[in-house]
């Protein structure tokens, strides 16, 4: 009984703050098959974008070049860089943003675009002992894992975002 009660409390507490789930991942219903093109052969993110896509309900097909009749994700420019925020009294970069930057478009198999060239952002600060290198790696390797699925989530965001606007 009082574990019930507890639960509808819970229930109605949640749907008070306004919280709710996020809806499924929407493509656009005539996009057919999506191929994703990246220029970086040994990029990660071409193959996440495309388990996404798959998870989505999308026909992914694999290649290294765009095929004509077919959309595509295209991967225009991948950037990584490491720029010090912060230095010690000895001149050692002890702080460091890491930024990471991506170009991407997604044109439909007509070669329209469904979603415009557009960038993305992300940037992690993160703290570099000169007396821990091994450790510093270690953060370093972690952020950019976990940038990386950031950015394959905000890349698909962006193109349910796209296909739930109405067309003109």
């Amino acid at each position: 009984m009082i574990r019930s009660a507890v639960v509808v409390l819970l229930a109605l507490a949640l749907a008070a703050c306004g919280f709710h789930l996020r809806n499924a991942l929407s493509l656009p219903p005539d996009l057919g098959p999506v191929q994703v093109v990246a220029r970086d052969p040994y990029s990660p993110l071409p193959d996440a974008l495309a388990l996404t896509l798959q998870r989505a309900g999308a026909e992914v097909r694999r290649g290294s070049r765009a095929e004509e009749g077919i959309a595509t994700l295209s991967i225009l420019s991948e950037r990584w860089a490491s720029t010090p925020v912060s230095i010690d009294a000895q001149g050692r970069a002890q702080e460091y943003a890491l930024r990471y930057a991506v170009v991407f478009e997604l044109l439909g198999a007509d070669g329209e675009d469904i979603v415009p060239q557009q960038a993305v952002e992300l940037s992690r600060d993160y703290v570099s002992s000169p007396d821990n290198l091994t450790g510093t790696d270690s953060e370093r390797d972690l952020l950019s894992r976990e940038m990386e699925r950031e950015m394959t989530a905000s890349i698909v965001r962006r193109i349910d975002g796209a296909s739930r606007q109405p067309m003109p």
